[in-house]
């Protein structure tokens, strides 16, 4: 662990963090709310107000901008009884299947995914969904949410989205099959974040708080707003992994039909946050913990720390690091926008550095080259403290959103 800045502890030797993340990082330390020091993750790099991967402790109040808008973004693993031999030589018939059962980008389902039909875990998710539905209707912040699609909403329930989000097939270091995929609240959890972070600017306004961002704005505790804002934010983060479980539920399907009886999941799945907010207890002090682009790793805790699409990803157990507040790194973290990275990689270096993965490698993607993120394994090394781990998987089947 280094002191990367008054207020400010990183483990983040042997990796790069640029001038803007640790200007950010400052700015963070500086605000009145905050609970105790910034932890930084290997993965940190500049985001909106906050940098992505950092953890943020706060006292009586929420910084909406750092939640972020992709409220309850994150990830779920599973080991499957699968191994390399089981795979025939191209997965491009499978990754056409994957596709068509999953929407990616702005899609969404035709009609909401239905599972009652799909014997036990499909009936268990059918009931969560109907939980999820009997809540929504309850939340007060509808009252604001004019730009909301709720029709679309649900049938966005089981997709993936854009970005960085993916949709894997990877090989542990014993040649087992492993699906992972990443991906978060839709446009839900946006249209609330959005309304939140509104809300936290216009109260920062009125009460003339000098701000070194005004992305940095908060909601007090008691207030109305963050009232709302927090029934909200469990909403949305429910939501979020509803929508993984529901896609790797879709996924399951696909892969029987292709494996038959050869397919089986092997132990529990991981299903993990790595953007929201909760109330903790650090330091014998109950805290709101905001991990903008982080995992929680309390002792024992199995968490998931994804690399580049061609790079290697790890599946790994908390360590309980008190100082880290019980947290890991969320990925890679970039080291180029999406935009500079276009403007520096084409689409014969995205094929030449995504060999041996059956994904799409057109210009469109391009922002997603391994290059344009810092190298998981020197990013796993900065974080020996927090996470030890349990198996490594690399990539044979990527979809992205």
């Amino acid at each position: 662990m280094v002191e990367l800045a008054k207020g400010v502890k990183g483990w983040t030797q042997g990796v790069p963090v640029d001038s803007q993340a640790l200007e950010q990082l400052r700015n963070i330390a500086s605000l009145p709310i905050l609970a105790g020091h910034v932890a930084v993750m290997p993965d940190v790099h500049v985001g909106m107000g906050a940098t992505v991967g950092s953890v943020i402790a706060t006292e009586s109040a929420i910084i909406p901008a750092a939640v972020g808008v992709d409220i309850g973004c994150g990830m779920v693993a599973t080991q499957t009884s699968l191994t390399a031999s089981d795979l025939p030589e191209s997965l491009a018939a499978l990754r056409a299947d994957l596709e068509a059962a999953i929407p990616v980008g702005f899609a969404a389902h035709k009609k909401p995914v239905r599972t009652q039909s799909d014997g036990q875990p499909g009936a268990q998710l059918h009931a969560r969904t109907t939980a999820l539905a009997e809540r929504f209707s309850q939340l007060a912040i509808l009252e604001h949410a004019g730009r909301l699609n709720v029709s679309r909403m649900w049938s966005q329930l089981g997709t993936l989205g854009g970005g960085n989000h993916f949709i894997e097939l990877c090989l542990d270091e014993h040649d087992n099959v492993w699906i992972m995929l990443h991906s978060g609240s839709r446009n839900v959890g946006k249209v609330f974040a959005d309304i939140a972070i509104s809300m936290a600017k216009d109260i920062a306004a009125r009460e003339k708080r000098v701000l070194p961002d005004k992305n940095l704005a908060w909601l007090d505790e008691g207030s109305p707003q963050f009232r709302l804002y927090a029934q909200a934010l469990s909403w949305a983060q429910d939501y979020a992994a509803h929508n993984r479980d529901l896609m790797l539920h879709l996924v399951i399907k696909v892969m029987m039909q292709h494996f038959g009886e050869r397919f089986a999941l092997v132990g529990k799945a991981t299903n993990c946050h790595h953007n929201y907010a909760n109330l903790e207890t650090h330091f014998g002090r109950q805290i709101w913990i905001t991990r903008k682009g982080a995992v929680s790793a309390r002792q024992g805790e199995m968490g998931i720390i994804p690399g580049s699409m061609g790079a290697r990803s790890f599946i790994v157990r908390g360590k309980g690091n008190a100082q880290a507040y019980h947290s890991c790194s969320h990925g890679a973290g970039r080291i180029l926008s999406r935009t500079a990275a276009k403007k520096r990689y084409s689409a014969k270096d995205l094929i030449r550095q995504t060999q041996g993965v059956e994904c799409r490698k057109d210009a469109s993607v391009v922002d997603e080259i391994p290059a344009a993120y810092k190298d998981i394994d020197d990013v796993m090394a900065a974080q020996e403290a927090l996470v030890d781990v349990v198996a490594t998987l690399k990539q044979v089947l990527c979809i992205k959103g």
